[in-house]
């Protein structure tokens, strides 16, 4: 079987699994009049950057996803409130080219917009080409292949359609003059023309520098149109604890643009870094089909200290209007642990199941791979009911792509669980369980040769260097594995009779996992992998099921 083949069968599946989520046979909305309170985040675990549109009654939401495989889930929603994946915008390797990218780079930032039934994402591949734009008319897919953006500089860009019919693309870049280590960033504005993807006429900078002076990194520009005036929505102050989301307006596109005295309309940067939401900022919004203005954003749940190991996720804000300018949540002017919902029904969806049986032709919208995948190196169908991972040279410690699959961490409280059936013969092969940050902070629970022993060993890598904090001597054909997080106290045990649980190590601090300590953009992912870790190789390991239980935060 080619790669082409195996891909094009798991595309498929994505596109059939969004085309019935279209039609909603399944779906079910509530009797009542109206959805009485809504719960933050909106989508939990690692899903920064949140971008929004609306079609009518349906919403449909896209998230950064960086050095992952297949990039830019997109969310859809009739409510504001639940969500469910229909694809991922970038689901071909011609699409997206991760090769040799580094830890959080990759995808940034893509906004979503449609307009005269064309969907359009605009994003950054950062580390290779630059912006980009692909299309669709529906947005299960499939998507085009990108239309790079010539002469654009910056990250975050935008489009916006006015009313004369004309497309505008908004940008961020350097000032002219200043140092290459500035931080300080001015927004711009083009005519875009969407027949060639080509950017048309002159380039206007519309804004230089934000709102908060020194702050940072003016970026995440949107556009919008309300009652004749243009509006410009920002991020400043960076993506940690200073972030913050500002407005202006202008009676023209192109400018001048005053700021609201009121900036930022949005920030936790003043409420303490004890505060349980933290790092507002990247917002967008839309307008309901009743009227109503919402904003989504990214922002952090710390806890164990400002640590956040699940990354920064997507919250959801109400937005009114006063004086002409939005204000945020009024009456509390921050983001809400939970709020009054939108004013119309609930439209919640069938639950997926929390074990993956690996039962399809495809492997399902959780997984993501590191990297582009460019060979076959697992299987579903060699032994069926089986995830079989080939053990391959690549190590989840090196920047390549290792055998490995792996699902968003989305509960501060969750427990995972692995059966595998694997027996390691040689030195340095293994397979087991992986919870990620990159591949210098992680956690590896794998069955290997320790001393040409067969064992269990947990291990830790902190900074790039491991320590073995765990060690078991097992002989064992199927394995059981498991790890239970009870905030930043990981606990991990294993099972050669299911559910019959022995201890490998408890209350192990999961702080390796937090972005404070591993940097970059990431949250944490989770799943099986298998390796053998420079050598060659022609041995497998089977995953025959793998689940994933959160419990409420």
């Amino acid at each position: 079987m080619t790669f082409q083949r195996a891909f094009l069968i798991t595309g498929y599946c994505v596109v059939f699994v969004a085309s019935a989520a279209l039609a909603r046979p399944q779906d079910s909305p509530d009797s009542g009049a109206s959805i009485r309170l809504y719960h933050n985040p909106i989508i939990p675990g690692f899903n920064p950057d949140p971008s929004i549109c609306r079609v009518g009654e349906d919403y449909y939401l896209v998230t950064s996803t960086f050095e992952y495989f297949p990039g830019i889930p997109i969310y859809h929603s009739r409510d504001l409130v639940h969500w469910r994946v229909l694809g991922h915008v970038l689901s071909r390797p011609s699409q997206l080219d991760l090769d040799t990218i580094r830890a959080s780079g990759g995808v940034y930032a893509p906004t979503i917009r449609w307009h005269k039934g064309t969907f359009y994402v605009i994003n950054t591949l950062v580390g290779k080409k630059g912006n980009f734009v692909v299309t669709a008319t529906n947005p299960a897919g499939p998507w085009s292949d990108p239309y790079w953006i010539d002469g654009a500089p910056g990250i975050d860009p935008s489009l916006f359609f006015d009313d004369d019919g004309k497309a505008y693309y908004t940008g961020n870049r350097r000032p002219e003059g200043l140092p290459a280590d500035s931080k300080t960033r001015e927004i711009w504005l083009q005519e875009i023309n969407l027949q060639t993807m080509t950017l048309a006429g002159d380039r206007t900078g519309i804004l230089y520098e934000g709102a908060l002076h020194g702050a940072n990194n003016a970026e995440a520009s949107h556009l919008y149109k309300r009652e004749g005036m243009y509006y410009l929505l920002i991020a400043e102050g960076g993506t940690s604890d200073n972030h913050a989301v500002t407005v202006f307006r202008s009676n023209t596109i192109r400018g001048p643009y005053e700021g609201n005295k009121k900036n930022p309309i949005l920030t936790h940067r003043h409420l303490g870094m004890d505060y349980p939401i933290a790092a507002t900022g990247h917002a967008d919004m839309v307008e309901t089909q009743t009227g109503e203005w919402w904003m989504v954003l990214l922002g952090v749940r710390p806890y164990g200290g400002f640590h956040y190991n699940l990354g920064r996720e997507t919250f959801l804000a109400r937005v009114v209007w006063e004086s002409g300018w939005p204000v945020v949540n009024p009456g509390a002017g921050k983001v809400l642990s939970e709020g009054p919902a939108p004013a119309f029904p609930a439209y919640p969806f069938v639950s997926q199941p929390a074990c993956d049986n690996f039962e399809s032709a495809a492997l399902s919208q959780q997984w993501y791979f590191w990297r582009t995948p460019r060979t076959v190196w697992y299987s579903l169908s060699e032994r069926p009911g089986f995830l079989r991972l080939s053990l391959r040279p690549e190590a989840i410690t090196r920047p390549e792509q290792p055998s490995c699959v792996l699902r968003r961490q989305e509960h501060i409280n969750c427990s995972v669980r692995l059966a595998m059936e694997f027996v390691p013969r040689k030195e340095k092969e293994s397979a087991g369980l992986v919870l990620v940050q990159n591949p210098n902070f992680h956690f590896r629970v794998e069955y290997m040769l320790k001393a040409s022993t067969p064992s269990v060993v947990l291990t830790r890598r902190f900074k790039g260097e491991d320590s073995v904090i765990a060690s078991v001597r097992l002989d064992t054909k199927r394995l059981y594995l498991k790890v239970e997080t009870r905030a930043q106290s990981y606990n991990f045990y294993y099972a050669t009779v299911n559910e019959a649980w022995r201890t490998l190590q408890e209350n192990v601090d999961g702080r390796t996992l937090s972005r404070t300590n591993a940097g970059g953009f990431v949250g944490t992912m989770i799943g099986p992998y298998a390796s053998s870790d420079g050598a060659t190789s022609n041995r497998y390991a089977d995953i025959d099921w793998f689940e994933y239980k959160g419990e409420t935060d």
